[in-house]
């Protein structure tokens, strides 16, 4: 018995320093490399201040800064552990409402959300990103419609010229991946960084 199990046990050791750490260590070590930003977790910073991630969208509210879409991710309830709250944009928990087209509680959310939109002065066609969550509750993108629809409220909040902000969303647009992949979009946090340093603002 003993000659059968010497090899499975040589064996499982091996398999294990190699893909449990020889592997994984040589992909990081790599990925450091070849892509030291992505590896990173495509840290944005203000300066030196690290402010978040391109690829993590945060809740911005203030009308002087340009909104994220709607975010469905939740977090325990302080007052009951067996209950949870909204979070928008919680990290820790990534997650959609998985709540279907007829649903009266996605509705109502989508009525309410499109009567604040109004309220903002946004007229015309509303994009579906503006009333609606993504998937993982965490996009960091928005599209290119929805930012140009809420650049009358953050000119009028900045005291800037509308022309110029929207002039910064045209800068900040992002096009298709080699012309075709996905739809052009816009980096929430880029675009409130970028309005940041704008002079005047």
């Amino acid at each position: 018995m003993l000659q059968h199990l010497r090899p499975a046990l040589v064996m499982l050791a091996l398999f294990t320093v190699l893909t449990g750490v020889i592997y994984p260590f040589a992909l990081t070590g790599f990925a450091a490399i070849a892509l030291p930003g992505t590896a990173n977790g495509s840290l944005v910073k203000n300066g030196d201040v690290i402010v978040g991630s391109s690829l993590i969208g945060q809740n911005f509210t203030k009308d002087v800064y340009f909104h994220s879409r709607p975010s469905a991710t939740s977090a325990a309830d302080p007052n009951d552990s067996t209950k949870t709250i909204d979070a928008p944009y919680n990290a820790d928990n990534s997650s959609g409402s998985n709540l279907g087209p007829t649903s009266a509680k996605l509705i109502d959310r989508v009525k309410a959300d499109i009567e604040t939109l109004r309220g903002q002065g946004l007229a015309g066609p509303i994009p579906a990103d503006a009333v609606t969550t993504s998937g993982s509750g965490l996009d960091p993108d928005i599209s290119p419609a929805y930012a140009k629809a809420q650049v009358a409220r953050v000119a009028k909040a900045r005291n800037l010229p509308e022309a110029k902000v929207a002039a910064l969303v045209d800068a900040t647009t992002s096009g298709r991946l080699l012309g075709v992949i996905g739809e052009p979009r816009v980096n929430v946090l880029e675009l409130n960084l970028a309005l940041d340093g704008m002079k005047g603002s």
